[in-house]
């Protein structure tokens, strides 16, 4: 076939609807395919082109699983690398393992593109760099450290799969700050949907463009494959998220649900107001490591009734730090009194928070039972006007939306720390009769 008929039957297949796309691609011989492959932007349909239209920042690709985001997100980045001289680009994966695996060395990654080009880069593991022959460069971050991002300046930036980083928001926060350098920065957003508060500000954004799509979109999947998942999952929850790549806005099942938590929310008040006041406590896994959240939650009670009255979570502490922290919030709202889960190294768990305040009186608890099960008498509470919140806390309240009712956690990051400080605040003082004098500071 010559270079004419190529152009020819990839122009074909661009325009032709999606079942005459399957049978054009089924008799191509492994050079057309090769040739056709490479011409991306001839037969890719419109979700995967840039947008055509002026003042966006931010391109979201939303779509189902296999629809080809990080095939269009490294065809992006490639050509953006090789026409522009010396630009600077950060790749954002969910960890910096998967932005190698994925965004670089992947079938669909930079490199394939690049090869697929015949442009010239160099790749570097153990930088994580990518750098063109006109000096443009990429380089690796991860969206679980997000301090990685504080300072360097780029132009233009790839985040993929943002539903799945362990610190969403603050790696999206420092991505803003340094996506400052050239006339006209802007990034790339490649994920399948999940309902986190990042993604729906990021879609909402005055800035952003989004596109969207499904699974069956892609012609170069297997019709076998996209049969059985759309018999499989079709018509569910899980279909209309990964499949079809709609962005929901509440996870099935789950215990606390957006028009609950909207309907719970009050004012804030001072601690005088309360009969009681509790620091519930979530140490990160193992108490010494210093990467994981501890979850820091003050709730009061006014006799049934009960209220989440700050979140104080931090991250990246010492267990010292941390203690320091919860004493600090104690001190804050006139209480002495600390539930603490004592599964992660109990007995040091105790001895840092005494040695952050001698006069904290710490209780430790031990989980027995699922974080769903301890957690569902609390969101009962709330469905039934006894528990609110006092303000906004939307880190917080992404995590108590993704606790599912019979066990699970679909929400932001691996372990909801904060839902679980809260669900242990609250249970101790569910325990506590109203008229129980408060245990004040002196």
């Amino acid at each position: 076939m010559t270079g004419k008929e190529r152009r020819e039957q990839t122009i074909a297949l661009a325009r032709a609807p999606l079942p005459v796309r399957r049978r054009i691609i089924q008799a191509m011989t492994p050079q057309d395919l090769a040739e056709t492959d490479a011409d991306f932007e001839r037969w890719i349909h419109d979700s995967q082109i840039e947008p055509a239209v002026d003042g966006w920042r931010t391109w979201l690709m939303m779509a189902g699983r296999g629809f080809g985001k990080t095939r269009a997100g490294a065809e992006w980045i490639e050509r953006l690398a090789r026409s522009r001289p010396n630009v600077r680009i950060a790749l954002i994966g969910a960890t910096i393992d998967e932005a190698r695996r994925v965004m670089v060395e992947g079938v669909s990654g930079i490199l394939a593109v690049a090869k697929c080009n015949r442009s010239k880069v160099e790749w570097e593991p153990s930088l994580g760099r990518l750098t063109w022959r006109n000096g443009s460069q990429a380089q690796l971050f991860s969206g679980d450290n997000p301090d990685g991002l504080r300072g360097p300046e780029h132009d233009f930036a790839w985040a993929d799969e943002l539903a799945k980083w362990g610190r969403p928001e603050d790696a999206w926060m420092n991505l803003q700050m340094g996506l400052r350098r050239g006339a006209r920065p802007r990034a790339l957003v490649t994920t399948t949907p999940k309902s986190i508060p990042l993604l729906h500000e990021i879609r909402d954004g005055a800035w952003t463009f989004t596109t969207t799509g499904g699974t069956s979109e892609n012609v170069n999947l297997d019709e076998k494959f996209v049969d059985v998942m759309l018999a499989t999952y079709g018509g569910t929850r899980i279909g209309a998220q990964e499949i079809e790549g709609k962005l929901l806005d509440d996870v099935e099942g789950a215990l606390w649900t957006r028009p609950l938590i909207e309907k719970a929310r009050v004012a804030r008040r001072p601690a005088s107001e309360f009969d009681r006041i509790v620091v519930g406590v979530d140490p990160p896994a193992g108490a010494s490591e210093g990467s994981d959240a501890c979850g820091i939650v003050v709730c009061g009670s006014r006799g049934e009734v009960l209220t989440v009255l700050e979140d104080a979570t931090v991250r990246g502490l010492s267990p010292e730090g941390w203690a320091s922290r919860v004493a600090a919030a104690a001190l804050r709202w006139d209480t002495a009194q600390v539930i603490a889960e004592a599964n992660n190294g109990g007995a040091m768990v105790e001895s840092v928070l005494k040695a952050a305040d001698l006069d904290l009186r710490v209780r430790l608890v031990h989980a027995s039972k699922g974080k769903s099960a301890r957690a569902e008498p609390i969101a009962l509470k709330f469905e039934t006007g006894k528990a609110f919140f006092a303000g906004e806390f939307p880190a917080l309240e992404a995590e108590l939306g993704g606790m599912i009712a019979g066990g699970g956690y679909e929400g932001p990051g691996r372990s909801p720390d904060r839902a679980d400080a809260t669900v242990w605040a609250m249970t101790a003082l569910s325990e506590t009769r109203s008229g129980v004098p408060r245990v004040r500071r002196l």
